[in-house]
């Protein structure tokens, strides 16, 4: 576990003990981040100003997008992408937040990727409140899934094209993983999008109205991004369709194909094994030509069976 407290707006930000920043009551705020959390360490986390409900939706082992007021605080939690690979089913980070003027306890069990970007406006003194620090958070959570959503339509976009060449070889497995990205990535893109259009509308005296503005940016973001992967779940579940068709298709024309040769070769058949059974009797057997005049027979038998075919237009695809 790592714990960090940084101390914002009251000269350069600059990191501070975990005493000191229980103890800070401005002029500016203080920012007390931990990476992932201990039960036996959560006073670290939480202080002595922090409510019950809080505290156990910060640590939390499940969670989801959600945005609720508890007097002046709101506690706010949102996911974005993680800094590195995720082996879970959650495609996406959660970071949980309790926000109020003067002080941010946040908490993130895997390494969220807008965590490193967000240090960094701090640093160039980007951030200066509360309201600043969310709306960081939000900014750069949106900015660095937009692309990842764009790419999954830049798939399905490719994947459109090979089954308009019908190329549809390895076509299923691709649209099948495509879907279920989007899938695992609209359950909690849309409750990102609620949560902060959530907080946009509440009257707390620490969110700026620019930080309200670049909140609702973001949602609209969200939003946006939401509506594309509910399009990529649809058009990926229409290509599934459609690849089912055809490789229907395929199969019907190799049978009616398959039925075809053996509908000619049944009469030859026939013939061919009449003649050959080890009986006397059979005509023509001293004849010189006879073979000969069989092998016409059989040409003569199958040409007949394939107009016949062409006739009723069974050959045409």
């Amino acid at each position: 576990m790592s714990c960090d407290a940084i101390l914002v707006g009251d000269g350069p930000p600059r990191h501070v003990t975990a005493e000191e920043a229980s103890a800070y009551h401005g002029p500016g705020f203080v920012w007390i981040h931990v990476d992932s959390v201990d039960d036996p360490e959560l006073a670290m986390l939480s202080g002595t100003d922090m409510p019950d409900v809080a505290a156990n939706a910060l640590v939390a082992t499940e969670t989801r997008p959600r945005c609720d007021r508890i007097e002046q605080g709101a506690i706010l939690n949102l996911r974005g992408p993680s800094a590195g690979d995720v082996e879970t089913t959650d495609r996406l980070v959660s970071i949980r937040m309790w926000v109020r003027r003067g002080k941010v306890n946040s908490l993130t069990r895997r390494p969220l990727l807008a965590t490193q970007a967000v240090l960094a406006d701090m640093k160039a003194g980007k951030i200066v409140d509360p309201g600043d620090l969310v709306a960081a958070f939000a900014r750069e959570i949106s900015a660095e899934l937009d692309p990842q959503v764009a790419e999954l339509g830049d798939i399905l976009d490719d994947c459109e094209t090979d089954l308009e060449g019908r190329n549809v070889y390895r076509l299923r497995s691709n649209i099948a993983r495509i879907r279920a990205e989007a899938i695992a990535f609209r359950r909690f893109v849309a409750p990102d999008r609620d949560a902060l259009q959530t907080l946009a509308l509440q009257d707390f005296d620490w969110l700026a109205e620019d930080d309200r503005l670049h909140i609702r940016e973001a949602a609209d973001r969200f939003a946006r991004m939401a509506e594309e992967l509910e399009a990529v779940r649809e058009r990926s579940a229409l290509l599934h369709e459609q690849l089912t068709d055809l490789r229907g298709e395929e199969i019907d024309q190799r049978s009616l194909l398959i039925s075809i040769v053996a509908f000619i070769f049944l009469p030859l058949t026939f013939i061919t094994g009449l003649l050959g059974m080890n009986v006397k009797g059979i005509p023509f057997a001293d004849e010189p030509w006879a073979f000969w005049g069989v092998c016409a027979l059989c040409v003569v038998l199958a040409v007949a069976v394939i107009a016949w075919f062409s006739a009723r237009h069974w050959l045409r695809r």
